[in-house]
């Protein structure tokens, strides 16, 4: 692996644009190129972000030898599809999330990177921002002592039509893929792995969920309670608690700088980590870490836990009633 990892972005919309930001802030990463399924907009993208080549179609960007990992920054109906031609092509892969409409489709991901020996990770970068991070330091630490609950929310009221990804079936619209996977994802990072799930939910006109509530067992016992509105602004904090105290990450904690510890005598402690930039620079270093150490996939963002949590929306979304073709 050079020392330089080669970036492709496929897609042009808000998030791939986010992430092209953020690359001029990693060291040892360049943009080498950029996909449409319109060659205008591929260009226009290259031109305003740096991109040495634009491609008017994913196939060109998939076969390009001077790409060594993709971002796939396409909604998420599309991941699998994309994801799949991407690794026959030989390329390591960050995907965005939710990482795909279903577990099944996450399998075929993972098995096709294993079988062909592949880096793939979720782009699930609030785990990789510096104040999560050391959050998750301290509580390993005992900090709080033994941790046995936490709870997180994460929501904003969308203002978007039926036809919008948000609300649309056919694009796996809902604030579970949406926006649940945040809690869910940062639930698993704190408490392990998820053993039990129970949800509700509330559904729009097309079907989808506009908002649910869950509940999870995870396997040491500990519990995890969870929100997430595509019609509310909640407060989007995150607490864990343990029996010596609690640390708590402000709003909005997908992306925060600062977090509290609070202990059983009263004291509290507020804590600062700054992030680089809009945040993506993380998550962009853990994929250029591994690639160049050979490791097969990262041990933050573990790629069958990525599929595993899919399993667990799969379980939320049929017992609120929310199905997608695929399924």
């Amino acid at each position: 692996m050079e020392k330089i990892i080669r970036w492709g972005i496929l897609g042009t919309g808000k998030i791939a644009k986010a992430f092209a930001t953020a690359l001029r802030e990693v060291p040892d990463a360049e943009l080498a190129a950029v996909a449409s399924r319109s060659l205008d907009s591929a260009t226009r993208f290259a031109a305003e972000y740096g991109a040495q080549r634009a491609h008017g179609s994913y196939q060109a960007l998939a076969d390009d030898p001077g790409i060594d990992a993709i971002y796939i920054a396409t909604p998420h109906a599309m991941h699998h599809e994309n994801a799949l031609m991407c690794l026959q092509a030989g390329k390591a892969l960050l995907i965005e999330k939710a990482f795909t409409l279903n577990r099944r489709e996450a399998q075929d991901i993972a098995d096709l990177a294993r079988a062909r020996k592949l880096f793939v990770m979720e782009a699930m970068w609030t785990r990789f921002q510096p104040a999560m991070q050391e959050a998750k330091r301290l509580i390993d630490m005992g900090e709080i002592g033994n941790v046995r609950n936490l709870q997180a929310d994460f929501g904003f009221p969308a203002d978007a039509g039926p036809e919008h990804r948000l609300f649309n079936p056919a694009l796996g619209g809902g604030s579970l893929l949406d926006l649940g996977i945040y809690p869910l994802s940062m639930a698993a990072f704190f408490l392990g792995p998820v053993r039990g799930v129970k949800g509700y939910g509330e559904l729009a006109p097309t079907g989808v969920d506009t908002q649910a509530s869950f509940a999870l067992q995870h396997e040491g016992g500990a519990l995890s309670v969870c929100t997430c509105s595509l019609n509310t602004r909640t407060p989007t904090t995150l607490t864990i608690c343990g029996d010596k105290g609690f640390l708590r990450l402000h709003g909005r904690f997908h992306h925060t700088e600062r977090f509290t510890i609070g202990l059983n005598d009263g004291s509290e402690r507020e804590f600062h980590f700054p992030r680089i930039g809009n945040g993506y620079a993380h998550e962009a270093m853990e994929v250029g870490r591994c690639l160049r150490e050979g490791l097969p996939e990262s041990a933050t963002m573990p790629l069958g836990e990525s599929v595993e949590l899919m399993g667990v929306l799969d379980q939320l979304r049929a017992q609120i009633g929310v199905r997608y073709a695929v399924d």
